[in-house]
């Protein structure tokens, strides 16, 4: 995993938005990105956008 705090890469910026606009919860965008939640969670936070709760 990356370590907390790493770049944002555009292209991971933009798998983010798209993960999320689909639906998917923070867990699991964590894992597709390879990142911590929480910082899969800080970044979603820092873009003004909303997770979907987890099921």
């Amino acid at each position: 995993m990356n370590p907390t705090g790493s770049h944002w890469t555009y292209e991971a910026v933009q798998t983010l938005i798209a993960l999320v606009r689909e639906g998917a919860p923070a867990s699991v965008i964590s894992l597709k990105l390879k990142r911590p939640i929480t910082e899969v969670r800080a970044k979603i936070n820092d873009l003004g956008l909303t997770a979907p709760v987890e099921a």
